[in-house]
């Protein structure tokens, strides 16, 4: 079967049904329970996590997991999503700094490598959720870049100018050129779990949805943060378009996150800023942000089982 037919096949068995708020919020209560919780779901008997530092969960306690500069932890969304759901059996290969790349082979970081990560799947998974692509257009390098030079232009886009100088948005030309990665991902992952449910999850709101930010607690002038706002909507909205390429699940974890963002006040914030206020690694989410990524992934999944 061609990638097309199995893309129609399989956008046409992932229709969903969308759970209101009271669902929702008692997905958020599942989502923290203990492993001996229920759900409106029955539990996957092999479920599979695959994803980025943004799907780890880096200096939330409890790191564990081999290799140990992966900097997983037991309280990220997929754990938490295997203990709500009470999956049969949970493997988690998510890995900091992961890139599509290491999906097929091997990352080198502290104590490694990790092995390539679709090498987890062994064709019995029933449930495989995916978190990646902010490291393929260099999110590190990015934030790095910006909260360098955005300060020099306070009442300007430094970042901004840099990234879109010649008239080329090189962000926008990066997020267009891992399009075809995520894809063939997603093709790969149809391919090894046939029967499993797949879901692509997105990135949450890292900078307030609208206004200037809060420079110069979080460096970037209100030019760079509409930026770079942008730049994450871009690349949200890449992977949701290739979600329903490829008849998988997309899990929008930006909306059900705003206000949460880098400028609120600890408590209230679920990703961390540049200085992080809680055990989390900078600029990514909290255990309060991973309890929240995971309610959503939850609502999604039995959003697909009420429909079914």
């Amino acid at each position: 079967m061609s990638r097309s037919a199995r893309a129609m096949v399989r956008r046409v068995a992932a229709r969903v049904g969308i759970v209101g708020t009271t669902a929702l919020a008692a997905l958020v209560t599942a989502a923290v329970a203990p492993a001996s919780a229920t759900t409106e779901i029955t539990g996957p008997d092999r479920y599979v996590a695959l994803g980025d530092s943004y799907t780890a969960g880096p200096l939330i306690p409890v790191q564990s997991g081999q290799p140990a500069g992966c900097l997983r932890s037991t309280a990220n969304y997929p754990s938490l999503v295997a203990r709500s759901l009470q999956a049969g059996t949970f493997v988690d290969v998510s890995c900091s700094g992961a890139t599509t790349t290491d999906l097929t082979a091997p990352q080198n970081v502290s104590l490694g490598p990790n092995p390539p990560q679709l090498d987890a799947l062994t064709g019995a998974e029933d449930l495989v959720t995916l978190g990646i692509g902010g490291n393929d257009i260099g999110f590190a390098a990015i934030i790095g870049d910006c909260a360098a030079r955005s300060p020099l232009a306070p009442f300007g886009s430094a970042c901004k100018d840099y990234y879109t100088a010649g008239g080329t948005d090189q962000l926008a030309a990066r997020i267009d050129g891992v399009s075809a990665k995520i894809a063939d991902a997603l093709d790969e992952i149809a391919d090894r779990s046939p029967k499993a449910r797949v879901a692509l999850v997105g990135y949450p709101a890292i900078l307030p949805d609208q206004g200037p930010g809060c420079f110069p607690i979080v460096p970037f002038s209100a030019g760079d943060v509409a930026y770079l706002r942008g730049v994450e909507k871009a690349l949200n909205a890449m992977l949701e378009g290739e979600a329903g390429d490829a008849g998988v699940t997309y899990v929008d974890t930006y909306t059900p996150t705003i206000g949460h963002d880098i400028c609120q006040l600890p408590g209230t914030k679920w990703v961390e800023g540049l200085v992080p206020t809680a055990p989390a690694a900078p600029v990514h989410p909290n255990a309060q942000g991973m309890k929240a990524i995971a309610a959503t992934v939850l609502a999604d999944l039995t959003g697909r089982a009420a429909a079914a």
